[in-house]
């Protein structure tokens, strides 16, 4: 039983070493997609380059007022650029369906009102 285990064990670093050295000529086959990695804007200028903006959602007002701040939320515009990907919708379709998901995982309705049968409001 220890040879099969230790000659089944050479042959894969073997064959893993051989795949390694020989990458050259077979990596160009393994199907890839070219949205694996896109560098995500910093500053709000950037921002509106990469269609973070819209009429409901205008960026401009930070870039005229010389906001310092970095831009938006690097995780937020990651899952908002994967939802505008993966469903082909516009920034704005997108931003809501990821706030809606953020809500529902806070217990938080469509509507912004908490879910809590204990929530007492005052209007």
């Amino acid at each position: 039983m220890g040879i099969i285990l230790y000659s089944l064990t050479f042959s894969c670093f073997i064959f893993a070493t051989a795949l390694y050295l020989t990458r050259n000529r077979w990596n160009h086959l393994v199907p890839i997609p070219n949205n694996i990695y896109t560098r995500l804007p910093a500053s709000f200028t950037n921002d509106i380059e990469s269609g973070f903006t819209s009429t409901d959602f205008d960026l401009t007002t930070n870039v005229v007022a010389g906001d310092p701040r970095a831009g938006l939320d690097q995780q937020a515009k990651w899952e908002v650029q994967k939802i505008m990907t993966s469903r082909r919708v516009g920034f704005d379709e997108a931003r809501r369906m990821y706030t809606e998901t953020r809500f529902a995982k806070n217990n938080i309705g469509p509507d912004g009102l908490p879910r809590d049968p204990k929530f007492v409001s005052f209007s």
